[in-house]
Protein backbone atom coordinates (compact mmCIF):
# COMPACT_ATOMS: atom_id res chain seq x y z
CA UNK A 1 0.00 0.00 0.00
CA UNK A 2 1.37 3.38 -0.94
CA UNK A 3 -0.20 6.68 -0.18
CA UNK A 4 0.25 9.82 -2.15
CA UNK A 5 -1.36 13.00 -3.30
CA UNK A 6 -3.68 12.56 -6.26
CA UNK A 7 -5.61 15.46 -7.66
CA UNK A 8 -9.08 15.04 -9.03
CA UNK A 9 -11.12 18.01 -10.08
CA UNK A 10 -9.48 21.42 -10.22
CA UNK A 11 -9.22 22.90 -6.74
CA UNK A 12 -10.27 19.71 -4.94
CA UNK A 13 -7.40 18.03 -3.20
CA UNK A 14 -8.02 14.54 -1.89
CA UNK A 15 -8.27 13.88 1.81
CA UNK A 16 -6.78 10.42 1.36
CA UNK A 17 -5.22 8.54 -1.54
CA UNK A 18 -3.80 5.02 -1.52
CA UNK A 19 -2.62 2.67 -4.23
CA UNK A 20 -2.93 -0.97 -3.21
CA UNK A 21 -0.78 -3.52 -5.01
CA UNK A 22 -0.14 -7.21 -4.37
CA UNK A 23 3.12 -7.96 -2.61
CA UNK A 24 5.62 -10.28 -4.26
CA UNK A 25 8.55 -11.34 -2.11
CA UNK A 26 10.64 -12.85 -4.92
CA UNK A 27 12.47 -10.27 -6.99
CA UNK A 28 13.25 -10.85 -10.68
CA UNK A 29 16.87 -11.59 -9.72
CA UNK A 30 15.67 -14.10 -7.14
CA UNK A 31 13.46 -15.70 -9.78
CA UNK A 32 16.47 -16.17 -12.09
CA UNK A 33 18.46 -17.72 -9.24
CA UNK A 34 15.61 -20.10 -8.33
CA UNK A 35 15.23 -21.15 -11.96
CA UNK A 36 19.00 -21.66 -12.35
CA UNK A 37 19.05 -23.84 -9.23
CA UNK A 38 16.07 -25.84 -10.49
CA UNK A 39 17.60 -26.28 -13.95
CA UNK A 40 20.96 -27.39 -12.52
CA UNK A 41 19.33 -29.91 -10.15
CA UNK A 42 17.08 -31.23 -12.90
CA UNK A 43 19.97 -31.45 -15.34
CA UNK A 44 22.13 -33.35 -12.83
CA UNK A 45 19.34 -35.78 -11.93
CA UNK A 46 18.32 -36.12 -15.59
CA UNK A 47 21.89 -36.92 -16.59
CA UNK A 48 22.03 -39.63 -13.92
CA UNK A 49 18.78 -41.17 -15.19
CA UNK A 50 20.01 -40.94 -18.79
CA UNK A 51 23.18 -42.86 -17.87
CA UNK A 52 21.08 -45.56 -16.19
CA UNK A 53 19.09 -45.96 -19.38
CA UNK A 54 15.92 -44.28 -18.14
CA UNK A 55 16.12 -41.52 -20.76
CA UNK A 56 12.33 -40.76 -20.80
CA UNK A 57 12.66 -39.33 -17.29
CA UNK A 58 14.70 -36.41 -18.72
CA UNK A 59 11.59 -35.18 -20.54
CA UNK A 60 9.64 -35.08 -17.29
CA UNK A 61 12.37 -32.98 -15.67
CA UNK A 62 12.07 -30.57 -18.58
CA UNK A 63 8.29 -30.52 -18.17
CA UNK A 64 8.70 -29.71 -14.46
CA UNK A 65 10.92 -26.73 -15.29
CA UNK A 66 8.42 -25.50 -17.86
CA UNK A 67 5.49 -25.78 -15.42
CA UNK A 68 7.35 -23.98 -12.62
CA UNK A 69 8.33 -21.19 -15.01
CA UNK A 70 4.74 -20.90 -16.23
CA UNK A 71 3.44 -20.72 -12.64
CA UNK A 72 5.88 -17.91 -11.83
CA UNK A 73 4.88 -16.00 -14.97
CA UNK A 74 1.21 -16.25 -13.99
CA UNK A 75 2.07 -15.06 -10.48
CA UNK A 76 4.05 -12.07 -11.74
CA UNK A 77 1.25 -11.21 -14.17
CA UNK A 78 -1.28 -11.23 -11.31
CA UNK A 79 0.98 -8.80 -9.44
CA UNK A 80 0.20 -6.11 -12.03
CA UNK A 81 -3.27 -5.66 -10.51
CA UNK A 82 -3.91 -2.60 -8.38
CA UNK A 83 -6.60 -0.64 -6.57
CA UNK A 84 -6.59 3.12 -6.14
CA UNK A 85 -8.74 4.42 -3.29
CA UNK A 86 -9.17 8.20 -3.18
CA UNK A 87 -11.35 10.13 -0.75
CA UNK A 88 -12.41 13.64 -1.74
CA UNK A 89 -14.71 15.81 0.42
CA UNK A 90 -17.64 14.98 -1.87
CA UNK A 91 -16.89 11.43 -3.07
CA UNK A 92 -15.02 8.21 -2.47
CA UNK A 93 -13.53 6.80 -5.65
CA UNK A 94 -12.22 3.25 -6.11
CA UNK A 95 -10.44 2.34 -9.33
CA UNK A 96 -9.46 -1.29 -9.92
CA UNK A 97 -6.96 -2.22 -12.58
CA UNK A 98 -6.79 -5.87 -13.63
CA UNK A 99 -3.50 -7.56 -14.56
CA UNK A 100 -4.41 -7.08 -18.23
CA UNK A 101 -4.72 -3.30 -17.70
CA UNK A 102 -8.52 -3.12 -17.83
CA UNK A 103 -9.77 -0.55 -15.32
CA UNK A 104 -13.12 -0.37 -13.57
CA UNK A 105 -14.15 2.47 -11.33
CA UNK A 106 -16.94 3.26 -8.93
CA UNK A 107 -17.70 6.26 -6.75
CA UNK A 108 -19.64 6.53 -3.51
CA UNK A 109 -20.81 9.43 -1.41
CA UNK A 110 -18.51 9.44 1.65
CA UNK A 111 -21.43 10.47 3.85
CA UNK A 112 -23.31 7.26 3.03
CA UNK A 113 -20.35 4.92 2.61
CA UNK A 114 -19.60 2.64 5.53
CA UNK A 115 -16.56 0.49 6.11
CA UNK A 116 -17.20 -3.09 7.24
CA UNK A 117 -14.47 -5.46 8.35
CA UNK A 118 -14.68 -9.23 8.34
CA UNK A 119 -12.64 -10.58 11.26
CA UNK A 120 -11.39 -14.00 12.25
CA UNK A 121 -10.36 -14.43 15.91
CA UNK A 122 -7.00 -16.02 15.08
CA UNK A 123 -6.11 -14.45 11.73
CA UNK A 124 -7.38 -10.89 12.12
CA UNK A 125 -9.04 -8.86 9.38
CA UNK A 126 -9.98 -11.19 6.53
CA UNK A 127 -12.02 -8.75 4.46
CA UNK A 128 -12.60 -5.03 3.95
CA UNK A 129 -15.89 -3.95 2.41
CA UNK A 130 -17.42 -0.62 1.51
CA UNK A 131 -21.20 -0.56 1.80
CA UNK A 132 -23.64 2.03 0.56
CA UNK A 133 -27.37 1.85 -0.13
CA UNK A 134 -27.49 -1.91 0.37
CA UNK A 135 -24.60 -2.68 -1.97
CA UNK A 136 -21.34 -4.19 -0.83
CA UNK A 137 -18.00 -3.53 -2.50
CA UNK A 138 -15.04 -5.68 -1.39
CA UNK A 139 -11.68 -3.88 -1.52
CA UNK A 140 -8.07 -4.62 -0.54
CA UNK A 141 -8.51 -8.32 -1.24
CA UNK A 142 -4.86 -9.03 -1.91
CA UNK A 143 -3.50 -7.41 1.25
CA UNK A 144 -2.48 -9.38 4.32
CA UNK A 145 -4.50 -9.20 7.57
CA UNK A 146 -2.25 -6.58 9.21
CA UNK A 147 -2.09 -4.48 6.05
CA UNK A 148 -5.89 -4.65 5.76
CA UNK A 149 -6.28 -3.45 9.33
CA UNK A 150 -3.87 -0.56 8.82
CA UNK A 151 -5.57 0.41 5.55
CA UNK A 152 -9.03 0.18 7.13
CA UNK A 153 -8.01 2.48 10.01
CA UNK A 154 -6.60 5.07 7.61
CA UNK A 155 -9.63 4.88 5.29
CA UNK A 156 -12.04 5.10 8.22
CA UNK A 157 -10.31 8.25 9.48
CA UNK A 158 -10.43 9.75 5.98
CA UNK A 159 -14.15 9.01 5.65
CA UNK A 160 -14.75 10.69 9.02
CA UNK A 161 -12.86 13.78 7.82
CA UNK A 162 -14.85 13.81 4.56
CA UNK A 163 -18.13 13.67 6.50
CA UNK A 164 -16.98 16.66 8.57
CA UNK A 165 -16.57 18.86 5.49
CA UNK A 166 -19.41 21.31 4.87
CA UNK A 167 -21.64 20.40 1.93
Amino acid sequence: MTTGNVTGEIGKEPIFAARLTPHRSLSPTGFVLVMLALVSCSFTAGLAFWMMGAWPVVGFFGLDILLVQLAFRMNYRAARASEDVVVFPDRLMVRRTSPSGRATEFSLNPYWARLELDRHPEIGVTGVNLTSHGRRYPIAGFLGPHERESFALALSAALARARAYPA
